[in-house]
């Protein structure tokens, strides 16, 4: 057989000679395999559940430290942060001002036919001073001398009702020091970082149940050295078995703290004491009796049967205004993680 008819033949039964057609079944020829895809460059890893992100590569460490995203996944997908401490937020300590008290004069005396004051049906007359009166002498419901009530002399004793104490209010004020609260934005800080890079697409895995997507660099290790290889979901979530290790992070904080303002309670403990000076005369110069009345008690003074009242003055001794109990100052609100994030992770990073 000439050249050509090899030639020919070859070219008749071109399958026979080894070339294959683009259509080539090999199912007849169990020993070839087809051209297979581009294989996965970076990892095969499970495909994440529904409702998840694809894996990631995921840093997490010291804020301080955080790398760049690697050159196999150069895209920042996420930043979050843990392990949150608060700042102090300090209280200022309150105080209360004295009260605004004052002492109201008493104004309601009695002469009475008999001493002391109570004896059972004693005859009582009224040597009051007016309404609103200042201290100031008056001779106002002045007694004659001798007058006489039911046949028994009208004075033969004064009793002067205890003052009564106006106790006003207090002012509430801040102490100076030290307890002054944080400037806005001072909740605290974060110690660690968060930060997941994705990368662009890869070949497919040859088992699909796996996905493809970028590897840990070169000598990467476990957090807080390096990566892992992770998938996300938004709020708290339970991992599934493919990646167990479990991490929540936190986009922020929302800060509520604050400060009860001060305020005072109601004023307690105030006493005063007047100075009660009786008279015979209607100018307050011929002296009967005088006496210290306490706002504690009223007073019951003996005087000479038949003296006349004819005039009367009182002065304020003593004024104790008394205190109020501060209230407020006490922290109110907290500090609240917000933005929550759940990544699940492998156990360890793919070896380089």
């Amino acid at each position: 057989m000439d050249a050509g008819d090899d030639g020919d033949a070859c070219g008749d039964a071109g399958d026979a000679c080894g070339h294959a057609d683009a259509g080539f079944d090999t199912t007849t020829f169990p020993g070839l395999d087809p051209v297979l895809p581009e294989a996965c460059q970076g990892q095969c890893v499970p495909q994440a559940p529904l409702g998840w992100s694809e894996p990631a590569l995921l840093w997490i460490g010291p804020p301080d430290r955080a790398p760049g995203c690697p050159a196999a996944a150069p895209t920042l997908g996420y930043e979050g942060h843990a392990d949150f401490t608060a700042a102090p937020h300090p209280c200022p300590a309150c105080l209360c001002d004295p009260p605004d008290a004052s002492c109201e004069l008493p104004a309601a005396w009695s002469a009475y036919a008999g001493f002391p004051c109570d004896v059972p049906g004693a005859p009582e007359t009224s040597f009051a001073a007016p309404d609103g009166w200042d201290g100031a002498c008056t001779s106002a419901d002045a007694i004659a001398a001798g007058q006489m009530c039911d046949s028994a002399a009208c004075v033969q004793s004064l009793q002067i009702p205890a003052p009564s104490v106006l106790p006003g209010s207090c002012a509430p004020r801040i102490a100076d020091g030290p307890g002054v609260p944080q400037e806005p934005g001072a909740a605290g800080s974060f110690a660690t970082l968060a930060r997941a890079c994705i990368g662009t697409a890869f070949a497919p895995c040859a088992d699909p149940g796996m996905t493809c997507v970028p590897a840990p660099p070169t000598g990467d290790a476990a957090p807080p050295e390096g990566f892992l290889t992770c998938i996300h979901h938004e709020g708290e979530q339970e991992c599934p078995a493919t990646y167990p290790d479990r991490h929540i992070f936190y986009a922020d904080v929302e800060d509520t703290r604050g400060c009860a303002p001060c305020a005072c309670a109601e004023p307690a403990g105030a006493t005063c004491s007047v100075l009660a000076s009786a008279f015979s005369d209607g100018a307050c110069s011929q002296f009967v009796v005088g006496v210290v009345v306490s706002s504690e008690a009223p007073i019951c003074n003996g005087v000479v049967p038949g003296t006349a009242l004819g005039s009367k003055s009182a002065q304020v001794v003593h004024l104790d205004p008394g205190s109020c109990e501060p209230t407020g100052g006490d922290l109110t609100g907290d500090v609240e993680l917000i933005g929550a994030a759940t990544f699940c992770c492998r156990h360890d990073p793919v070896p380089a």
